[in-house]
């Protein structure tokens, strides 16, 4: 037998060149972490990377929407909704197929300057409040170079939080200081960043529309099928042989099966804050 050495040495080059999440992703460390947002190559009018996410089955997947894309997840979720007259519970169980907002900011950590940029992910509210800060007239551009302000983040893990969720809050310097007085160093670090997305996988909308039908498909173990069936997919297109998000829900009601009903029973017990911080603890897991 003959090697193919061509492909031992792309494979080499493929482990070689592959993006570790560390070198491009920061996370806070229990306690205060200092920080600075720096501005983002090619867009410095804003630093600001917003990005979709959905959570199914334990695992993450980048929404399309982050690039103005269509999203086979997030258009079920809406079929569901414009059908109306869903319960309370049926109408909070749409919200796990509804993507939610990571916010990215490139970043460096005060005395660790020289290892660069990583971009730190935060939720809704950590963004409000750093969108506060800039657009007060005290603080304004945050970002700037040269009189810029640093971040202290305090950071509580969720094990030592008393909501059981990760915490996060954040406090703008008082003193304006540049990002470094090293020439040299500053312009490493405003033009050579990571590109945050090649640490999340680009779904195509037929990959995702599968992943959905996988989340949808009843237990094999304990299956329930409804006996109705619709004569058109949630899709839109005529369906003789609908997929199981075509199947789960028909005319806004619920189709009763193992992954619905316990959907709904979690769903009910869960407010929209809570949802939206155990999204964040995902993000935050070590």
């Amino acid at each position: 037998m003959t090697l193919d050495l061509n492909a031992l040495r792309a494979k080499l080059n493929d482990l070689s060149n592959k993006t570790r999440a560390s070198d491009v992703l920061w996370k806070p460390q229990e306690g205060t972490n200092k920080i600075r947002i720096v501005p983002l190559v090619g867009h410095p009018d804003n630093p600001f990377i917003e990005a979709y996410f959905h959570y199914l089955a334990n695992k993450t997947y980048l929404s399309p929407l982050t690039f103005g894309e269509a999203d086979p997840i997030e258009e079920f979720a809406q079929s569901l909704r414009a059908g109306g007259n869903l319960s309370k519970e049926d109408w909070a169980q749409t919200k796990k197929f509804v993507p939610k907002l990571r916010t990215f900011a490139p970043i460096i950590v005060r005395g660790h300057e020289s290892e660069g940029v990583r971009f730190w992910g935060f939720g809704k509210t950590t963004y409000q409040e750093l969108l506060s800060y800039i657009a007060d007239p005290e603080y304004g551009d945050i970002t700037d170079p040269l009189l810029g302000r640093d971040i202290k983040a305090d950071f509580i893990p969720a094990e030592k939080s008393p909501t059981k969720f990760a915490q996060t809050s954040i406090k703008i310097g008082a003193n304006q200081i540049p990002i470094t007085p090293d020439k040299d160093l500053l312009k490493k670090i405003l033009e050579i960043q990571p590109n945050l997305f090649d640490v999340y996988k680009r779904y195509s909308y037929n990959e995702l529309k599968g992943v959905l039908d996988k989340f949808l498909a009843p237990n094999p173990a304990n299956p329930q099928t409804s006996s109705v069936k619709p004569d058109a997919d949630e899709w839109g297109k005529a369906n003789p042989g609908s997929s199981a998000a075509d199947a789960h829900f028909t005319g806004g009601s619920a189709v009763s099966s193992p992954t619905a009903d316990a959907s709904k029973a979690q769903a009910s017990t869960k407010s929209p804050k809570d949802i939206d911080e155990e999204f964040d603890q995902m993000f935050n897991a070590k």
